[in-house]
């Protein structure tokens, strides 16, 4: 009996395959675009000291907006006047978040214009890219007919909420990878849909929309369509299936927690961390948690040592690799 229960499985796993090729390490430069969960990702990135970016235009959560910031840089447009709005005591753009707005309108536009000319230069340069998709749900402006970003809290009246089908958001993907590829031909695009829940839309309806995200994504992998590097890597499974469990989310039932948060982390190391950028992430989190670390006393000469012993450490990563900063 006590071996029958040694032997039960209480958790079914999601398969997941190391990946060949093309593996993350400290020479790589990560762009990460999409849902709140790709910052998650990121700050994960930030805390070893990858090479990233993250959403210089705030958090996108469908494939339009994507698709509309990747046009809007790689044709270095140029944001005026007549691109932003006065809203509730702050000027917006349909096409940003609204970590963005601003009191004022002539920093908002710098701010724009900034992050276009950033990610312009970001795209030709990152050798992985990783989008994460939040929605299928857009809301479309009715007076400009154009899918916005963020509504910025505009009545909802002057907006036409639509839930993209699985072509529509597939022919949006396709395009962006092609604008990718315009500029940049090296690079590997990773694909994941978030899994946060957005029941503001139903559950049903989240449900239904997921669907067509992670419909569209596999049409887009099984497609012809000539990309290199082009995958897909299974957040929202991993925390639908392996992480069923409430204990797992945020006190509003819909975010993953911290534990959910790091246990995807892992799971993302695992299938695309390179196995030598994994010994260097060793020494970056025993740098991170030295200067974390507060002593009892000071003064002393233990503490003194300690402090010698971490700068030594650090001098000698940054030696090998200069980029990184504490």
């Amino acid at each position: 009996m006590l071996q029958e229960i040694n032997s039960m499985k209480l958790q079914t796993q999601i398969l997941i395959e190391k990946q060949s090729n093309n593996q993350i390490d400290y020479n790589s430069n990560v762009l990460l675009l999409g849902s709140c969960f790709s910052e998650n990702i990121g700050e994960k990135l930030n805390y070893f000291k990858f090479q990233n970016s993250q959403n210089p235009f705030g958090i996108l959560f469908h494939s339009k907006a994507i698709e509309t910031l990747f046009t809007s840089a790689i044709d270095k447009k140029e944001y005026s006047e007549d691109d932003v709005f006065f809203q509730n005591e702050q000027w917006h753009c349909f096409d940003a978040h609204s970590r963005l707005s601003n009191t004022s309108k002539e920093d908002l536009l710098a701010d724009l214009n900034l992050a276009i000319k950033s990610i312009n230069k970001q795209i030709s340069k990152s050798t992985h890219i990783i989008i994460t998709l939040g929605t299928a749900w857009v809301y479309n402006h009715i007076e400009t007919n154009k899918i916005v970003a963020n509504c910025h809290k505009v009545p909802q009246k002057q907006f036409k909420k639509e839930l993209m089908p699985v072509d529509a958001v597939f022919e949006s993907l396709k395009n962006l990878l092609e604008l990718i590829k315009s500029v940049n031909t090296d690079v590997s695009i990773i694909f994941t849909v978030s899994p946060v829940r957005h029941i503001k839309d139903g559950f049903v309806e989240n449900t239904q929309s997921k669907a067509h995200l992670i419909s569209a994504i596999h049409k887009l992998l099984s497609s012809q369509m000539q990309f290199i590097n082009l995958s897909y890597f299974p957040s929202y499974e991993i925390m639908m299936d392996e992480l069923r469990d409430y204990r797992f989310y945020n006190e509003d039932m819909l975010h993953p927690n911290s534990m959910a948060i790091h246990y995807i982390w892992e799971k993302f190391q695992e299938v695309w961390i390179s196995k030598e950028a994994s010994k260097t992430m060793r020494d970056v989190d025993t740098i991170q948690k030295g200067l974390q670390h507060k002593p009892f006393n000071p003064n002393s000469e233990a503490h003194t040592k300690f402090l010698q012993s971490l700068e030594s450490k650090k001098e000698f990563l940054q030696r090998e690799f200069p980029f990184i900063e504490f």
